[in-house]
């Protein structure tokens, strides 16, 4: 009897992949590759093979090397030197990244980024005072913890000066909404760029004027595993939370009369997650100074890879500004023979491809 078409026998079906779960492995894939390139490029061009012997030595996999000498340079090259700033740039870039998608869906605007409610210019505002009152010679955690405190307060300002306009209107006829958070920002951010202005006027200009110019420009270079102690935890939970809160953003996307509609609470999902926002934005600053551009720019990159949905752009988000802040810095300590801030780095690269940017988001009508 001859088998008919529907009962025949396929022992493998393979269902292709889409292009969000390609790009997705594609990046999660991407992070130890590049943090691996990382190990091993710099002033000191080290193999893979040196790199992994030292890996499995510090972790007792392996007997060290017979050159006793050799293996302590290694190891200070690899394991004090250049892993920890590889952990710290991770972390950094996927939160700024998560933070920086996170303010453009609030705030339904793809030319946001994640100072706009003033927390980097109140967490360099924090920095230089630190600076400024210690005389030059503030510890860096006293620095650090400073800029965190500045960040947050700087996102009271913004908060506080956007419910004392709430009246004001905003495009779709919402009242004290977007429009004015984004105005409440906008004060913030000159306050404390005026604050820190007066800062640097009256700094010594020998000690602490430079301290401060070094620390706004960004770095990792002082970056060590006493910093990731404190910092890593906050920063790995914060940008895991605002992924997990994917969801809740996407109903933020709405109007607020269209998510009220629906059930969502608009009110109390905005300003927490962009509480939780401003929370790790301030420490990405407190932990390596003013890194700009990279929270504003990959979001957009990362949209026409895995569509406009907040649980594929936030996680996507987080592994490429890994992925991205970890070559800004293997080039910042790489390129010359004197390390160029981080900083500076992402505000050059950034300024090229804010152009493709723009490029993008006027070709797609936005």
């Amino acid at each position: 009897m001859p088998i008919s078409k529907s009962s025949t026998f396929i022992p493998f079906a393979f269902k292709p992949l889409d292009k969000r779960t390609v790009a997705l492995r594609l990046a999660l894939t991407g992070v130890p590759l590049v943090a691996w390139l990382g190990l091993c490029v710099g002033r000191l061009p080290l193999a893979p093979g040196q790199v992994a012997l030292t890996l499995l030595a510090a972790l007792h996999l392996h007997a060290p090397l017979a050159n006793s000498a050799h293996a302590a340079l290694l190891h200070a090259v690899v394991m004090d030197a250049r892993l920890p700033r590889l952990v710290a740039a991770a972390l950094i870039g996927a939160a700024l990244c998560t933070s920086g998608a996170t303010y453009q869906a609030v705030f339904r605007n793809p030319l946001v980024s994640p100072g706009l409610l003033g927390v980097l210019g109140g967490s360099a505002f924090g920095a230089a005072l630190a600076i400024v009152a210690g005389s030059g010679s503030a510890h860096a955690m006293w620095i650090e913890a400073s800029a965190f405190v500045g960040g947050i307060l700087a996102m009271a300002v913004g908060v506080g000066a956007a419910s004392l306009i709430g009246g004001i209107a905003d495009a779709r006829g919402e009242r004290g909404g977007v429009l004015s958070l984004l105005l409440g920002g906008l004060v913030s951010n000159a306050l404390f760029s005026a604050l820190v202005s007066l800062l640097k006027y009256v700094a010594d200009p020998l000690n602490q004027l430079p301290a401060i110019v070094y620390w706004l420009l960004g770095s990792l270079a002082q970056t060590g595993w006493h910093d990731l102690a404190w910092a890593a935890a906050p920063l790995a939970l914060g940008t895991l939370l605002l992924c997990f809160a994917a969801p809740l953003i996407d109903g933020l996307t709405l109007s607020d009369d269209e998510a009220r509609s629906l059930g969502v609470p608009v009110h109390t999902i905005r300003f927490g997650v962009m509480a939780l926002a401003t929370l790790v934005s301030a420490l990405t600053v407190a932990l390596a100074g003013m890194i700009g551009w990279i929270g504003l720019l990959i979001p957009n990159l990362v949209r026409p890879l895995v569509g406009a949905s907040n649980r594929f752009v936030l996680p996507m988000s987080a592994l490429v500004g890994a992925i991205a802040l970890m070559l800004a810095d293997t080039c910042a300590r790489s390129v010359a023979s004197a390390e160029i801030p981080l900083g500076v780095v992402t505000e050059l690269g950034g300024a090229v491809a804010f152009v493709a940017v723009l490029r993008t988001l006027r070709r797609d009508g936005r």
